[in-house]
Formats: C-alpha cells, structure tokens, sequence
C-alpha cells in the first residue's frame, strides 16, 4: 500500500484509483505487483541521478531542482559548442539547427492536405486579419505574394486557435482523401517580416515553433529569447514535433480508407485534439486517451486524475531519445543522462520542511531553465509520461501505441477488450 499510495501521490489521485487499476490490469494480463515494481525502479532511478549529480537521496528540493538545472545548462552549453552556436533570432541561425537535425535524422514521408486544397478553403474562409495586417484585399493576393505554408504558420500566430477552430475547421468537412498527397515533413523558417508581424500577436515570446499536422509543416519564428537552455528546447521541440506530425499523418491516411464523410469528421477531430469530455462516457474500467496537455489549461481538471495515456508523452519520449541521438552524432558525451527520465519524479523536502514533487523530466527541467526568470516550473510533462508508463508495463510501449492509434478517435482504452483478444 505504501507504493501505491506514493504513486497516487505523484500523480495526485486517489490511492483507490490505484489500487483499483492494478488489482484489475494485473487479473487480465497475470502479471502482479506493477506499482510496486515502477515505485522501485523511479527510487533507483533517482538515486542513480543524485549520485551522478554529487547529491544523496536526502538532497532538499532546492538542491534536486538545482543540480537538474546546472546539469542542463551544461549539457546546452555543449550543444552550444557543438552546433557552432547557432543564433536563432536570426533567420540564417534556426536554418543551421535545421541542417544538423536533417544529418541526424530522416524526415519521413507523409499523408497531407494538398497546396490548392489549402487554397481554395482560404477562399471559401478569408482570414481577415492575417489580410489586414498585409495590406492585402484578397487571399488570391496573398498566395501570389507568399508562399502557403508560411500562410499556414501565418494563421497560428495572428489569427489565432479560436479563429481556426471555429471558422476554418468547419470547412475540413468538405475534403475527401483526394485533397491529400504524399510528401516530405517540412521544418521551414519564416523570415524577418513574420517576426515583425508576429511580435504583436504573440502572447508568450517563447511559444516561437508550432506546426500544422495537415500540412506536415514544422515551422520556426525566429525569435531572440535571453534564456539559458533556449537551444535544447529548440531542438527537443522540432524532434519532438517530428515524431508528432508523422503520428498523426498515419492517421490521416487510415482514415481515407473511410467513407469521405467519416474521413472528414475524423480530420477535424484529430486536428482540434478532441478529448471525451463527460464523465458518464466512460466506465472506471476505461482508460482515457487524452491527446493534449489539459494541465496547460486547467491542472485540476478530472481527466488528469483520471486513468489514461497520452500520445503528447509518448512523442516527448522520442524527442528524449533523439536528444540522445543527436549528443552522438556531435561527438558529444553523457547525452544519455536524461534517457528513461521522462517518468521519473519524487517528493523532497523544501528548506522550510514542505514536500514538493520535483520532476527529472528533460522537458520539464528545460522548459522550467527556459522560464526560469518568471519562477514558472514544469511538471505536468513527467506525471502524464508516469501514466504511460504504468499501463505500458502491463501491455508494452509498441503495443500501447498502436493501441493509442487504433482508438484515438473513439477516445478511451478497454481493457477487457484488449486482452480478450
């Protein structure tokens, strides 16, 4: 009960949910003790961590927090070093650290929404302030004088999530399989009229690289962010984007083996990142697929303490290991120290004796350096990783992910029909 409890405690529900899982994943897959052998192995995991970083498991919060961010601040230092220090508020800057992940790794092909498709719903939905802000009368205009995936990108930042979920989604519904192609994922720079036009609609300076699924374009805002840790995030981001818009091109392909009108509804779907939002959806046996991070918007919301996996994680784990890839391949060592970390996390005590969660998570810790002047720290990266991580040790990581794919839209995991097969 011990180990239960301190699980539920880190993933901040309640022991019962725990224990409930266990005792019914464990009569399905005959395996036993699964909490019990993830509480060990995150308590051997951190030990292992505080005797590289010179600390003893009685280390305060501080010292823990301290040392992971020393740590990467050094190993950012190196990649600094590495990749000639690459300055990406410039434009000539991010397309050298484009360069070196293009020698590291290969940018698969995907299933995506044809340049004239894109074109010709813009025209049916004119984004008018991205117009406005251009100087421009007709979307016409607009393609003649830039190129489309830069408009795609465009939309993000000036006409908002609102704007593209409410006005532009909705005419998704009219494409079929056919207004796809199959090309390259595309990582793109925009030049230095973006960034002018962007400083007055970006709200957080940091949130520069974004992507467009439909599109299998990555894009990069060059931006100048005085922040340590700003290159691994950088590369961790486009990885970790990487392995997402290829997740979901498979996806897009599956369902055009749909009828156009169920290939239409699972587009917009996949693309607004609907999550089951009724508790009465689901059953306590049910595991939840949550496509987003929800703590962004709202840490106490149900589904968090709720059973579930989620594909965010699982992509952030790939970028982890291509950190890793990447510190290889630069010649550069000990790169593996943040590997297998992505789930890792515990409660130290603060100097005025309170318990505080301390995330190991690469993410958390780099995006926590990266904020680090607004106090902002990170933690949600490593509890949703933590839930892959346990319904993974009862079904595997390949097979979870294939399950993820196979009930995405449908938006929940059951396990009794997962193992009656």
């Amino acid at each position: 009960m011990d180990y239960l409890r301190k699980i539920a405690r880190i993933l901040r529900t309640d022991k019962d949910v725990i224990y409930f899982l266990e005792a019914y994943l464990g009569r399905l897959s005959k395996k036993s003790k699964v909490i019990e052998t993830i509480a060990k192995e995150n308590e051997e995991r951190i030990k292992q961590v505080l005797a590289d970083l010179n600390l003893s498991f009685s280390a305060s919060a501080k010292e823990v927090y301290q040392a992971l961010i020393t740590r990467l601040e050094k190993d950012d230092a190196s990649l600094n070093r590495a990749m000639n220090y690459p300055d990406c508020h410039l434009h000539q800057g991010c397309l050298d650290i484009v360069s070196y992940l293009e020698k590291s790794f290969s940018f698969p092909d995907g299933f995506f929404l044809k340049k004239e498709s894109f074109i010709r719903i813009l025209e049916a939905q004119p984004p008018q302030k991205l117009l406005e802000v251009l100087g421009l009368d007709s979307v016409t205009q607009m393609f003649e004088r830039y190129d489309w995936k830069e408009i795609g990108a465009a939309l993000r930042f000036v006409e908002g999530g609102d704007w593209i979920n409410q006005k532009l989604l909705p005419h998704y519904l009219s494409l079929s399989p056919s207004d796809f192609e199959e090309r390259k994922i595309e990582i793109i720079t925009l030049d230095q009229r973006w960034q002018e036009i962007a400083t007055s609609f970006m709200k957080k300076k940091y949130h520069n690289i974004s992507h467009l699924k439909e599109l299998g374009v990555i894009f990069i805002l060059p931006t100048k962010i005085e922040a340590k840790g700003q290159l691994m995030r950088t590369v961790a981001l486009l990885i970790h984007y990487l392995n997402e818009v290829s997740f979901y091109s498979e996806l897009f392909k599956k369902a055009a083996l749909q009828p156009e009108k169920v290939f239409a509804d699972i587009l917009s779907s996949l693309i607004r990142g609907d999550v089951i939002d009724d508790r009465n959806a689901v059953k306590d046996n049910h595991w939840l697929i949550i496509q987003r991070y929800l703590a962004k918007d709202d840490e106490n919301d149900w589904r968090l303490s709720f059973p579930h996996v989620n594909p965010e994680a699982l992509h952030w784990e790939k970028a982890e290991r291509g950190i890793s890839l990447l510190g290889n391949s630069l010649g550069l060592k000990n790169f593996d120290f943040w590997q297998d970390l992505n789930w890792v996390g515990d409660y130290f005590v603060t100097e005025t004796g309170v318990e505080v969660l301390v995330s190991f998570n690469l993410v958390d810790i780099t995006m926590s350096l990266v904020q680090n002047k607004e106090m902002v720290k990170y933690l949600y990266h490593h509890q949703e990783s933590l839930w892959n991580k346990i319904f993974a040790s009862f079904v595997g990581w390949e097979k979870m992910e294939e399950l993820i794919k196979e009930n995405l839209i449908k938006g929940y995991l059951d396990p009794e029909n997962i193992w009656s097969k």
